[in-house]
């Protein structure tokens, strides 16, 4: 695995990651310590030296916890420990640490005075499944509602480091030191805004121990993607870049095309044809320029004009019309063999009949397809995985093997699955790309870089980057028009990064 990529890991692979590195001759105790070792450093760079209180749990997580108070007591600063449950209780490596804290610990509850300038929420860590009740839940709400910052060990206390879920309630943390490698929990929603800024701590396990384990999931980041990724060749022209056709609606639904015409065309295509029906050609041709413009008055018509192979890249959705006539576009274009790209209501015309997609997904003719929904879409496309207990992630993997295409959960925590497994989770896209036809642009550059040859899953990966991008050059107050113009701008950035990798 390149050293570059951010894996993710889920609680189970976490612990066997651990496991591993203990049965290669490292001691839990010593992983222990680096990883309470490891939350000192930042709070000692991060923050003033103040009065700390260390709220240890029953687990290991508490036994970091117990670290960090030891640590920061011999640096200086004032250290105050509380335990939910007993000393007792608490038994190997946890035992161990507490053992070596040789502190006053004083009893959690509800009423507990804590009168510090800094708190380390050591109670529970990443494989918490239960919701956070009791004494834990009364004090997290009494602190949330307090200026003082919070620092948690592997993730908030009550946060899933599967799913990002809260328990019950939460810890909203100013920042998180997480150990090895981060969790999907760290950038899912709910728990990414938990988190604050996050960190990653070196404990000590091999960096190869993420291959050991089967990660399959990754952080969305150009490394990702960096070998597919088509680079500016002279010798290259229009005819070399692939031909995109975008799927126009009728008279009063075409801007949505448009949009994401514009996209594909800013993220590269060397040409982009957008296919209007009769009726629609002269509001088309009167905003069309660098973009082409062709009749298609049907699914035969559409069927034409993807018999030019030099057209190798089609998308269907934007504006046009949940309708029989939209599902009989989107199998013409899979009997293509085209790369295709389904979004909108070309997703939604489908509701009813999903599997009628998917087999023709899976069908001998069809290319590499790419579905872009939103959650609402999803629902409607995928009905028995709207279950809000299975976190986004499996979600969006259970959807991508089930229709035999990429899948593009879109949100501010967009989440790429492919049918093979590999999932990426996004983490670069701001609040401004919450804005009508943001999509549409989305699904165009998704479509642009298809043309250009990418895979499918990279090329979605990579849109979707480069989308969070071309919103955060921008700004505040961006609307649809804006993203694409902002593509050569961030692409333009890119192409040096990708270069040193």
């Amino acid at each position: 695995m390149n050293e570059l990529l951010i894996p993710l890991l889920t609680t189970d692979q976490m612990a066997m990651a651990d496991r591993l590195t203990i049965e290669g001759g490292k001691p839990g105790i010593d992983l222990m310590e680096n990883a309470g070792r490891g939350v000192a450093d930042v709070i000692h760079e991060k923050y003033t030296r103040s009065q700390v209180a260390v709220l240890c749990g029953p687990g290991n997580n508490g036994g970091d916890g117990f670290i960090v108070a030891r640590l920061l007591r011999d640096w200086g600063w004032q250290v105050t420990v509380f335990l939910l449950g007993s000393q007792e209780a608490l038994h190997g490596d946890a035992a161990e640490a507490a053992h070596r804290w040789a502190g006053a610990v004083h009893p959690m509850t509800a009423d507990a005075h804590i009168d510090a300038g800094l708190v380390v929420d050591a109670i529970f860590g990443a494989g918490l499944t239960r919701d956070v009740t009791g004494v834990a839940a009364e004090l997290i709400a009494k602190l949330n509602a307090s200026p003082v910052p919070v620092v948690s060990i592997d993730v908030p206390s009550g946060v899933d480091g599967n799913t990002g879920q809260v328990g019950g309630c939460a810890f909203l943390a100013d920042r998180t030191v997480t150990f090895f490698k981060p969790k999907p929990g760290h950038y899912l929603l709910p728990g990414r805004t938990q988190c604050g800024v996050l960190h990653v701590a070196d404990i000590g396990i091999p960096t190869d121990t993420a291959d050991e384990v089967g990660v399959k999931t990754f952080r969305n980041t150009p490394v990702l993607w960096a070998d597919a990724f088509p680079r500016p060749r002279l010798d290259s022209h229009k005819y070399t870049k692939g031909h995109a056709v975008v799927l126009s609606g009728d008279a009063p639904h075409t801007g949505a095309a448009r949009l994401a015409a514009r996209g594909a065309l800013r993220a590269g295509a060397g040409l982009v044809t957008v296919a209007s029906p009769p009726e629609a050609l002269a509001i088309n041709a009167a905003h069309l320029t660098a973009i082409m413009l062709t009749a298609c008055a049907n699914a035969d018509g559409l069927t034409a004009i993807l018999d030019d192979k030099r057209k190798n890249a089609c998308l269907i959705g934007p504006g046009a019309g949940v309708s029989g006539a939209t599902r009989e576009h989107v199998l013409a274009a899979l009997l293509s063999g085209a790369a295709l790209v389904l979004d909108a209501d070309a997703l939604t015309a489908f509701a009813e009949i999903p599997r009628d997609l998917f087999v023709a997904i899976k069908g001998y003719f069809a290319g590499p397809t790419v579905l872009t929904p939103h959650e609402g879409e999803f629902a409607r496309l995928f009905p028995a995985l709207i279950d809000q207990t299975q976190s986004k992630l499996e979600r969006a993997r259970k959807a991508a093997e089930e229709a035999g295409a990429v899948v593009v959960l879109k949100g501010p925590d967009t989440v790429i699955a492919a049918p093979d497994g590999r999932a990426a989770i996004n983490a670069n896209g701001g609040p401004e790309l919450g804005t009508a036809g943001s999509g549409d642009v989305l699904a165009g550059m998704v479509l642009g870089l298809m043309a250009q040859g990418m895979p499918a899953f990279e090329a979605a990966c990579a849109a979707v980057w480069l989308h969070g991008e071309a919103g955060n050059l921008f700004g505040p107050g961006l609307i649809a028009e804006d993203l694409p113009e902002m593509l050569p701008a961030a692409i333009r950035d890119l192409l040096p990064v990708l270069a040193a990798l």
